[in-house]
């Protein structure tokens, strides 16, 4: 699968998923793909 922005979407999209219930609605932007920044979960799938 090809990435955008340098992101591997499977990693963006399950960290995405497992962050945004906690994740303050105001810095929502943090989450898109071009500001995102992999949590410790995210790296630890994508090893």
């Amino acid at each position: 699968m090809g990435t955008l922005n340098n992101v591997d979407p499977r990693a963006w999209l399950a960290d995405v998923l497992a962050r945004i219930a906690n994740h303050p609605a105001s810095r929502l932007d943090d989450l898109l793909p071009w500001n995102w920044k992999p949590s410790n979960l995210a790296l630890a799938a994508a090893a």
